[in-house]
């Protein structure tokens, strides 16, 4: 297989409703706002989202932003932005990662601003972001691995047509130490 860098996919593509793009220098304000407006939601399954746990900040969220598109170029992590097309609006983060070429697979991972939710804005990001891991890149195979009690990302797997294939027991734990087991959803070519 070629090396992934030298792959050419755009910066930028579309569904009905969202602009979805890589991150560029000077978005950290705009994902930072999202951020501090969701952390409570973040926090609740802080095993999937370590991050969220961090203070959050400008500079932090402009750093999320600079390393990302620099990993998006490399084909390493493809963090994406999600923005309404009519307002221009941020609504969530999304993106590709833990990448394994060899197959080709990788996985799917997303929060929506709390401000934005219950509108099925989440689930046209992942239906347009595995379809984009799928003709642009090839992959194989496309996985989201959620929390299990996180209904709201299990309905957004479900409604985009990922199958649950099981429930890794005590996969992950919370700061705390809790245990949590962890749902394995994919579609498949």
């Amino acid at each position: 297989m070629e090396r992934p860098v030298l792959r050419d996919v755009p910066l930028q593509f579309e569904s009905e409703r969202l602009l979805i793009r890589c991150p560029a220098p000077g978005d950290g304000s705009t994902v930072h706002a999202s951020v501090v407006e969701s952390l409570t939601a973040l926090r609740a399954f802080a095993a999937s989202l370590p991050w969220a746990l961090g203070e959050p900040s400008a500079e932090v969220s402009e750093l999320f932003c600079r390393d990302g598109r620099a990993n998006y170029l490399r084909r390493t992590d493809m963090p994406m932005l999600l923005f309404l097309k009519a307002t221009g609006a941020h609504v969530g983060n999304a993106g590709l990662h833990r990448f394994d070429w060899s197959v080709p697979k990788c996985e799917v991972g997303f929060w929506l601003r709390s401000s934005y939710t219950d509108r099925g804005l989440m689930t046209e990001a992942v239906k347009a972001i595995t379809s984009f891991a799928r003709l642009e890149l090839d992959m194989q195979r496309v996985e989201v691995l959620t929390d299990e009690a996180n209904q709201r990302a299990r309905r957004v797997c479900e409604r985009a047509g990922f199958m649950l294939e099981g429930i890794l027991r005590h996969h992950r734990a919370n700061a705390d130490g809790n245990l949590r087991n962890t749902c394995v959803y994919s579609i498949v070519a």
